[in-house]
């Protein structure tokens, strides 16, 4: 591969004037995602608000009631889900039942693919946050969910470009770089203005923004070293890395600053293996 070209002055703000192309989440999920930073959410009129979408509740009860989530009882109801799986929970599984029917994939990408490396992500976030003092496990959830959505609209706004990106991340350059090197931006700054523009609050839109150089934000976003790590890790299990491979490369910089407990997570990084999101009854 020689070297790179210049960035051709391509304007992220053309993704964003083509409104025809951007996902129409449900009012309900705009709702939700507005409840982040609502310290007095009454959580019983949320579940109220939830269930008189149907075709959110249908997915969101088939969710809770699979196995992956284990109840003892049937969960019959929004405000069932919400008191025995907890609020957090419940979100999480109507954001994700809403976006990913609100997203349209375009031709050249897999849609179920997609989607399952973004919920492997999301769960690896997720786990990963049990080891970062301060951090939330759904939220890291969200984020990992999302991190990736603004290449679906780069995929649809400039579809050769992207399609030249991808050809160079398939020959092991970083996909971010080589949109960047193309574009002038990459998918996590065009996820991150996304999620701004659904009112995702600072935390989880700047994590999307920054996930692919956490280092250059200012200030640091611990969410954004979260995500970078977590894509790490998933993109060393596609790539079959041994266990030996995926500690030597580790981004340790990153884990440092995001305050990674790095003894015992890369002792434990073997159980990111069986990791299952539950998210994948979406897809169906």
């Amino acid at each position: 591969m020689g070297n790179a070209a210049e960035p051709l002055g391509y304007d992220m703000a053309h993704i964003f004037n083509q409104s025809q192309n951007l996902p129409n989440i449900p009012k309900v999920v705009q709702e939700l995602i507005e409840t982040f930073d609502d310290p007095d959410i009454d959580i019983d009129d949320v579940a109220k608000k939830i269930a008189l979408d149907q075709v959110l509740t249908a997915k969101v009860l088939r969710l809770a009631n699979s196995a992956h989530y284990g109840v003892s009882r049937t969960i019959e109801s929004t405000s069932d889900a919400s008191v025995i799986l907890g609020f957090a929970t419940l979100r999480t599984m109507v954001l994700a039942s809403g976006i990913t029917g609100a997203t349209v994939v375009p031709d050249g990408l897999d849609r179920k693919k997609f989607w399952r490396d973004n919920f492997a992500v999301a769960e690896i976030a997720k786990w990963m946050a049990k080891y970062c003092k301060g951090l939330h496990p759904e939220t890291a959830f969200t984020c990992g969910m999302l991190h990736s959505i603004g290449d679906l609209l780069i995929h649809v706004t400039f579809p050769t470009e992207a399609q030249q990106a991808d050809s160079e991340a398939l020959e092991g350059r970083p996909l971010g770089k080589a949109q960047e090197s193309i574009l002038g931006f990459n998918y996590g700054q065009v996820g991150g203005e996304l999620a701004k523009r659904w009112k995702f609050p600072d935390t989880i839109y700047g994590a999307i923004q920054h996930h692919c150089d956490p280092l250059k934000a200012e200030p640091f976003n611990h969410y954004a070293g979260l995500i970078n790590m977590a894509v790490y890790i998933h993109d060393a299990h596609v790539n079959n890395m041994t266990e030996h491979q995926v500690l030597e490369n580790f981004p340790m910089r990153v884990a440092a600053q995001t305050g990674l407990d790095t003894q015992h997570a890369l002792e434990d990084v073997q159980e990111t293996q069986d990791l299952e999101s539950g998210m994948e009854a979406l897809l169906d």
